[in-house]
């Protein structure tokens, strides 16, 4: 989800014949007085330095630096416990008695929902097109790595949340900011980390994962179904309606639609790649061999090799979330009697979300021979165009996949952005109908004007949480490692046993 940035820039020409359409005097005049404020904060957030010809946003780099240090802090985990992270996922050591309030499935899958978005069509396009095929090489890599953050913050989003007397839980990084740094005498720091990273959630629920959601799926149904062309409101209302329901009912209600979501869309848009790819299967060693020639050896992209690197980094940080602490708050609802179990379950998201999505996307792109550099084709065009080569329906296939995507991200996000705001202003029923009523008008606000820089914002507001969220990992990351030894102990001595 974090791809919107890529995604935007990739949709621009898509949709901006219907943002003039849309915009209004009220629409310009909120654009105009938010722009002053919001644009310095974007630009510090998003500060990028020019390399080999091409621009690296800082914050890429600290991400992708921070999934370095914890891939060889836990010896590269991601590799030595993927088998482990399956049996899990199955339910393999799930007892319906442990605390939690969903299953580990439940758990993967809500956090999946959020990442996995346009960006996965759209952001993917834009990554070939700036970097070439060997874009996907350094996406494929990044993607890997994330998963020992995502290992990483994951367990602590279970071992610090709290759990009261109804079975509810709340958990993520404002918990373990708090509470883990206080223990180890920091806990002015840890409250204001917690409370910065809150503050910008809910910037970033409200915006990224709601508004530009709602926006764009509107840009989709409406470029198929005409009858919806000029009623933004109308769609936001049906779609508010249908978010709400889902919302209303929590965590459990969240885990149950998305985990029906999220493989549904998965086997949509891979099924349809496999499709291509099979098709086109004399062509995949030349894509395979132009994804490991332009990964390393000079290209006509700007930049050659470090531009290829750099897209495909950016693609890797802007889609899977790793470092981010969002996807912390939904495992840490999951049933477990030890945290470390959801870190195993938690280093798959990067690894499906990036790995395989992204990376069937790339292939298809380069296998049907639509990257030509000089073609000026790019984003969510080049995706399309891609898929068209055999499939000349997909523009409808497309619209399904960017709604499900859509819908998917913005009730994963509700739940984030609800966490956030319970976190600083209290549990409790009321305040949590509050919040959820406000993210519903949000979603008519979002399919009814063009967004400007209030997206700028929401977006900044989104990777500024992994400013405060890896501060945190690295101060925490010796408990993380103690952890995962009482875990491992417990799994020789035959305390923590599969259940069936």
């Amino acid at each position: 989800m974090l791809s919107r940035i890529l995604a935007a820039a990739a949709l621009l020409p898509f949709t901006a014949g219907l943002a003039q359409a849309q915009q209004s005097g009220i629409d310009q005049a909120i654009s105009d007085a938010v722009a002053p404020i919001v644009n310095p904060i974007v630009s510090t957030i998003f500060y990028s330095v020019p390399v080999f010809g091409t621009d690296f946003p800082l914050i890429v780099g600290w991400l992708v630096i921070a999934a370095l240090v914890f891939t060889f802090y836990f010896g590269f985990i991601q590799f030595r416990g993927f088998r482990h992270s399956i049996e899990l996922v199955r339910g393999d050591y799930l007892d319906p008695k442990d605390a939690g309030e969903v299953t580990p499935f439940q758990a993967l899958a809500t956090a999946l929902s959020g990442t996995v978005g346009l960006g996965n069509i759209a952001g993917v396009g834009v990554a070939v097109y700036l970097g070439g095929p060997g874009a996907t090489f350094w996406m494929i890599l990044a993607g890997l790595l994330g998963m020992a953050s995502k290992f990483t913050e994951c367990i602590l989003g279970v071992k610090y949340r709290n759990e009261y007397p109804d079975g509810t839980v709340s958990g993520g990084p404002m918990y373990y900011l708090s509470k883990g740094l206080s223990e180890d005498g920091k806990a002015a720091l840890g409250k204001f980390l917690a409370i910065f990273f809150s503050i910008c959630c809910i910037g970033g629920a409200l915006g990224g994962g709601n508004m530009f959601q709602a926006n764009q799926s509107f840009v989709q149904i409406s470029s198929i179904i005409p009858f919806f062309e000029g009623k933004g409101w109308l769609f936001g209302l049906i779609m508010a309606a249908i978010v709400g329901i889902v919302i209303i009912g929590g965590i459990k209600s969240i885990a149950r639609v998305t985990e029906k979501v999220v493989p549904g869309m998965a086997v949509i848009y891979v099924g349809a790649a496999l499709i291509i790819i099979i098709m086109n299967i004399g062509a995949l060693p030349a894509a395979v061999s132009a994804i490991i020639t332009g990964a390393f050896a000079p290209t006509a992209v700007a930049g050659g090799a470090i531009g290829a690197l750099i897209q495909g980094f950016k693609r890797a940080a802007f889609s899977n979330e790793a470092g981010i602490g969002s996807a912390s708050i939904a495992h840490s609802a999951v049933q477990t009697k030890h945290p470390v179990t959801e870190g195993y379950v938690a280093l798959l998201e990067p690894f499906i979300d990036t790995v395989v999505i992204c990376t069937m996307t790339s292939l298809v792109i380069i296998i049907t021979g639509s990257w030509v550099p000089e073609s000026g084709v790019t984003g969510i065009a080049l995706t399309s165009q891609a898929f068209e080569a055999n499939f000349s329906g997909f523009g409808y296939v497309l619209a399904i996949a960017a709604v499900l995507f859509a819908f998917s991200t913005m009730i994963s996000w509700s739940y984030y952005g609800l966490k956030a705001w319970t976190y600083m202003f209290g549990e409790g029923k009321a305040k949590e109908i509050i919040f959820k009523v406000i993210f519903c008008v949000f979603v008519v606000i979002g399919s009814s004007m063009s967004l400007g820089p209030v997206i700028d914002f929401s977006d900044a507001m989104i990777f500024a949480m992994a400013i405060a969220n890896i501060i945190g990992l690295y101060l925490l990351m010796p408990k993380v490692k103690a952890l995962v030894a009482d875990y491992r102990e417990k799994l020789a001595t035959g305390e923590i046993r599969k259940m069936k």
